[in-house]
């Protein structure tokens, strides 16, 4: 009887031994307490007046070497500025969000395009961004 309870209790700590860990949760991003600017969703539009000026927030990492461009002349909106912003904590190699601040010159629909190119070249891009501005 004794090596019958003795193997038992050899084979449930086996067994547990094997069991995978149970995963925890990730920690919850309270959105309200972040810096970063939200991600502009190229799927909505995006509606302004005439002389507004507003942003596209896109991801970046310039540690990699690729970069966003702009692809084509738009019509109706002039270029302001672009800021990269990293994520916290700063670590090497982690990205961050760019932020293209664009104002609207006239009215009428345009499409904001922005290509991202690998490093070290500035002739074809290897992503896509369109973004649809309804200008009022």
């Amino acid at each position: 009887m004794k090596t019958k309870l003795s193997l038992l209790l050899v084979s449930v700590i086996f067994l547990a031994a094997c069991a995978a860990p149970t995963p925890t949760a990730a920690p919850a991003i309270d959105p309200a307490g972040s810096t970063m600017p939200a991600l502009t969703d190229p799927s909505l539009p995006i509606s302004v007046k005439v002389g507004e000026t507003f942003m596209i927030v896109v991801e970046s990492n310039p540690s990699t070497g690729y970069h966003w461009e702009m692809i084509g002349d738009s019509a109706n909106i002039e270029f302001i500025s672009r800021e990269y912003t990293a994520s916290e904590p700063v670590m090497p190699g982690s990205g961050g969000v760019e932020v293209w601040t664009l104002k609207a010159i006239t009215a009428g629909d345009t499409i904001f395009v922005l290509g991202n190119y690998p490093p070290g070249n500035d002739t074809s891009y290897e992503q896509e961004k369109s973004f649809t501005i309804a200008i009022q």
